[in-house]
């Protein structure tokens, strides 16, 4: 019996393995507004997956702006219309264990299709879900990315 509740014990502190990624086309524009959330701990670890250089964060250190833009380039690959896109980090921040970021792509006109693949911590955990929310032109879906299917492509006409 204690080892039954021993083990539902540990179910219950099991840390979740989630991002949440947002895709909006701005309107009036070519452009692409992406935000992205997920736990810094677990960034932390990625992170120092991805780049040879590492990071140690510090009492009051600041993320480096250039790091955080090239590793979200590289764990978050959009392509629309078969071109690779890449984007800019416009800013992030850290409170509570949470870290967001907010980039903007360049779409280019008419978009037929867009295919995202989300590596975030993929390289991590098995159980790691990338939940992605698209809404561009007439779609407006939702979809579960897993370290087993980390790309769908969406037709946007």
């Amino acid at each position: 019996m204690l080892k039954i509740l021993s083990f539902a014990a540990l179910m219950l502190f099991h840390p979740v393995h989630v991002t949440i990624t947002s895709i909006d086309l701005v309107p009036e524009t070519d452009s692409l507004k992406v935000f992205i959330k997920l736990y810094y701990d677990d960034f932390l670890l990625d992170y120092n997956l991805f780049s040879k250089e590492g990071f140690t964060p510090e009492r009051n250190a600041v993320f480096p702006e250039e790091g955080m833009n090239k590793y979200l380039n590289n764990r978050v690959v959009l392509t629309i219309n078969n071109k690779l896109l890449e984007g800019k980090l416009l800013n992030h921040k850290i409170v509570d264990n949470e870290i967001s970021a907010n980039l903007l792509y360049r779409s280019g006109k008419n978009p037929r299709t867009i295919t995202v693949k989300n590596l975030i911590m993929t390289g991590l955990y098995e159980d790691q879900t990338n939940m992605v929310i698209i809404r561009i032109n007439d779609l407006e879906e939702g979809v579960k990315l897993t370290s087993l299917e980390t790309e769908r492509t969406f037709r946007l006409n």
